[in-house]
């Protein structure tokens, strides 16, 4: 690491790490001692102890708002799902994990394929600007998207649309302990979650190689198992 790399990825002296706590697969408030817990955190430590500066994390409760914190400058680096759209204004890294994306439907419902969703007349309630939303804008032509807040799931359970997309995960989180419902057993994407900063900067070599280290090492793995979350550690980038 040169100098140069900390100046760039932590231009205040302290790295600031944009955190999407609506990912619970991999990040929590609180991993039990009042800090930031998951994989993602454990990447931010290390990274910061890897440029020589601490580590702030920047509390955000949507992806879309780390986007935007990303672009104004209000954090250095971020964990978010790579989508075409983001990267206008982010330098993604490879992936170092991969995530499912399915949908929650009513037990009661006739629908039993991702792609059988996309019909005239189906609601599909997404979390604004969630990478399941940006995918699901891209690539649906029939269905409907209604866009709402974290409260989308229980707005689906008070039938306001026909189903919920989200990573498998979280769903299945969600609909534990509740009846009547059920998350299809085929995803309708695989979501590539990186690391990223904003469009420009060059210390984003750096960032780059760090990720790769972090998935060869073992890093990563043992983040996800230390934190409890059953989710596949993405491959080495291609050269």
């Amino acid at each position: 690491m040169a100098a140069s790399d900390t100046a760039l990825l932590a231009p205040s002296g302290r790295l600031r790490a944009g955190m999407n706590y609506s990912n619970t697969v991999l990040t929590m408030r609180d991993r039990g001692d009042g800090q930031p817990g998951g994989v993602a955190a454990d990447l931010a430590r290390e990274l910061g102890k890897r440029l020589g500066v601490p580590t702030d994390f920047i509390a955000y409760d949507a992806p879309g708002d780390v986007v935007d914190a990303i672009g104004a400058g209000k954090c250095d680096v971020c964990f978010l799902a790579i989508e075409p759209v983001r990267a206008e204004r982010i330098d993604f890294t490879a992936p170092y994990v991969l995530i499912e994306s399915t949908y929650l439907v009513k037990e009661s419902s006739p629908i039993h394929h991702p792609e059988d969703m996309d019909r005239a007349g189906i609601k599909i309630g997404v979390k604004d600007r969630a990478a399941y939303d940006l995918y699901l804008t891209r690539t649906l032509k029939h269905a409907t998207l209604v866009r709402q807040d974290n409260d989308y799931l229980d707005r689906f359970m008070a039938g306001e649309t026909d189903g919920a997309a989200g990573i498998r995960q979280m769903l299945a989180d969600y609909a534990k302990g509740k009846s009547g419902v059920r998350i299809m057993p085929e995803a309708f994407a695989t979501v590539s979650q990186a690391m990223g900063c904003a469009k420009g900067n060059k210390g984003y070599g750096y960032l780059k190689a760090f990720v790769e280290e972090m998935k060869a090492s073992g890093f990563v793995k043992a983040g996800l198992a230390k934190s409890g979350q059953d989710a596949t550690v993405a491959p080495a980038a291609k050269a």
